[in-house]
């Protein structure tokens, strides 16, 4: 694992958060994305502009009731939804997780945010928490 790369939140109003985190906390807004494969609009924030060596918050707001984190905002309303770890060789990665055990939500990797390829490590083997394996688009 290389580092901590995001943190993210599921909210239900997308517009309504990053007010938030932008005028209330100062926190450098980065843009949205929406990323038809996770079925979520992505709004990305920093403590400031330009520091990108630091770990991003990122709102998730679903786009449908299909979306995987409708299901969570229905089960267990707003907040932290998973961490993200960047690692550079993604199947690589799994591989060794999963021969010691870790179950994953994915089988394979799939697109995410920002041009990178994720996964999805089950809660169960992460102390309840869903945790998701980033690879940067190059």
């Amino acid at each position: 694992m290389k580092k901590l790369d995001h943190i993210a939140v599921a909210v239900r109003d997308l517009e309504q958060a990053s007010a938030f985190y932008r005028d209330a906390l100062g926190l450098a807004e980065e843009g949205t994305e929406t990323v038809p494969e996770q079925k979520v609009r992505v709004a990305f924030f920093r403590s400031h502009a330009g520091a990108s060596a630091e770990p991003t918050i990122e709102l998730l707001e679903p786009t449908g009731p299909d979306s995987p984190v409708t299901k969570f905002l229905e089960s267990r309303g707003p907040g932290l939804h998973h961490l993200a770890f960047e690692v550079d060789d993604l199947e690589a990665h799994m591989e060794r997780l999963k021969a010691k055990g870790v179950a994953f939500i994915d089988a394979k990797p799939r697109p995410g945010s920002r041009g990178s390829k994720v996964a999805f490590i089950h809660p169960k083997s992460s102390a309840g928490v869903l945790v998701e394996l980033c690879e940067r688009g190059r």
